[in-house]
């Protein structure tokens, strides 16, 4: 069949070779990603989105050229092509002309099908842009929802919070291509989604298990990189799970009680201001933080949050470790030689930084844990090299990890509220300085959110039973000023 005369013109011709080139590449870019275990990851928006579009682009232009050749060279007394179905000629290119959208339709519902699929994939979140969410990425593969899908928790059910989501994507976008995005990229706290609409889903508030033992270990930074043991009986839950949540950790998302609190800062660190309401009786009391107290007016112009899941666990998937904490783990698992004295030492002054990228640091962190034996352990040194080239790489591995420089990402500036030592955590509310009108306090005794049953030094352990308190032991002798500061004031200087 002839192509018809209308066609022929640069606005069609161009549209043509848009839309058959673009038609070929997607072809040819779909076959390689079958073919391909590990794709490339633009390879997904190039064939379901950018392409595509190009196509549309290319068949438009065809039309309005035969639009605009038929005005110009048709009959003025009839600008629009006119359809005689009783010409056999016309019949059969109304037949082919409609075979041929019914198979675009279908192809490009499909294409849509797969477009939509991939701009929610993990790998389109993670990879796309991936200097910038390279940290995300990391941690997310190395947290414990590694197989929960990103938009399981950032993009909620329903085409209303898709189109936000994208709109949202499209300034990302902007962002990226022009470089206008934060470093560390800001924690989006205030558009996070509810954790009944996220964490809930999974996790049912109503059937937290009972108290757990958790087991710790840490090394000294002596010579012998001593073995430093806790074990700890986590007060998560009650006594025993029949109770309910009448007490323990998760008692601050009881039903039957409400926490609001106001916050001074937008990341949320520095609390002065908390409400409880019993729900069930209407009991009311209200706490200020006595050395940072907010008049009635300040109050009024801050927003009040209702506690839940995200005010503790506030960085589920994508957590930063300290190097304190990845280089005990490392040398737990014995991927780092605790035959080498001082390792733990040298670790900690090491990964102090501060490193302006990635590579550079690596090469920071050998040579200078290569040469601290090279000169000061020459013995060291000679015979036992091969443990110090492999607790080089599993250092240099773990800071991989938990470290981006580029984008400034670590537990420095994503803090997690798990706990007290990194972050205030817990004591940003249990500081024995807020203090309600009657004069009670919300107080900071360790034993309200666990119980110490076992610590100190290998071979050394004291040890109790789970009835019994035992008061904690810090490994090095700091006094009793370990009851009146909070831990951060020490590890966050020694242990970035």
């Amino acid at each position: 069949m002839k192509m018809p005369k209308s066609v022929s013109n640069w606005i069609s011709i161009s549209g043509f070779v848009f839309a058959i080139n673009s038609l070929i590449l997607i072809l040819v870019l779909f076959i390689q990603s079958l073919l391909t275990e590990h794709p490339n990851p633009y390879n997904g928006i190039f064939t379901y989105i950018i392409l595509p579009v190009i196509m549309v682009i290319g068949l438009i232009m065809i039309l309005i050229g035969m639009l605009i050749y038929h005005r110009r060279k048709g009959d003025p007394e009839k600008p629009w092509p006119v359809l005689d179905l009783n010409v056999p000629r016309q019949r059969q290119k109304l037949v082919v002309i409609s075979i041929f959208t019914f198979l675009f339709m279908i192809v490009s519902a499909m294409g849509s099908y797969e477009a939509f699929n991939y701009t929610e994939s993990v790998e389109f979140c993670g990879k796309l842009c991936h200097k910038v969410m390279e940290p995300e990425y990391v941690t997310y593969l190395h947290s414990p929802h590694a197989r929960v899908a990103c938009v399981e928790c950032h993009v909620g059910e329903g085409a209303g919070w898709y189109v936000k989501s994208k709109l949202s994507g499209l300034y990302q976008v902007y962002s990226v291509i022009f470089h206008k995005y934060h470093q560390p990229i800001e924690t989006p706290i205030l558009n996070l989604r509810p954790a009944r609409e996220t964490c809930e889903r999974c996790h049912w508030p109503q059937k937290f298990y009972a108290r757990k033992l958790r087991s710790q270990r840490a090394y000294l930074t002596d010579s012998l990189n001593t073995e430093w043991n806790y074990s700890l009986l986590m007060k998560i839950g009650p006594t025993y799970s029949a109770m309910g949540l009448m007490e323990g950790i998760h008692w601050h998302i009881n039903q039957d009680m409400r926490i609001e609190y106001v916050a001074s800062t937008t990341d949320r660190e520095n609390i002065p201001w908390i409400k409880f309401t019993n729900l069930k009786t209407g009991q009311v009391q209200i706490f200020q933080d006595t050395a940072n107290k907010l008049d009635q007016k300040a109050l009024d112009t801050m927003p009040h949050r209702i506690m839940d899941c995200m005010d503790c666990h506030n960085r589920p998937s994508h957590s930063y470790s300290s190097a304190m904490i990845y280089v005990d783990n490392a040398m737990i698992t014995g991927e780092v030689s605790r035959e080498l004295p001082f390792i733990k030492k040298v670790a900690m002054n090491v990964l102090k930084g501060p490193f302006t990228n990635k590579d550079s640091a690596l090469m920071y962190i050998r040579d200078s844990i290569v040469n601290y034996y090279k000169i000061g352990h020459p013995s060291i040194f000679a015979t036992k090299k091969s443990l110090i080239d492999k607790s080089v790489a599993a250092i240099q591995s773990a800071f991989s990890l938990n470290v981006f420089p580029y984008m400034r990402a670590s537990s420095v500036n994503y803090l997690n509220h798990i706990g007290h030592l990194e972050s205030d955590g817990c004591f940003r509310c249990h500081s024995d300085r807020h203090r309600s009108e009657k004069g009670k306090i919300i107080s900071k005794d360790c034993n309200m959110c666990h119980s110490i049953i076992a610590q100190g030094p290998t071979g050394d352990i004291q040890y109790t039973t789970v009835d019994n308190l035992m008061e904690f032991r810090h490994p090095i002798d700091v006094k009793d000023n370990w009851k009146t500061y909070f831990c951060t004031e020490c590890h966050r200087q020694l242990y970035p």
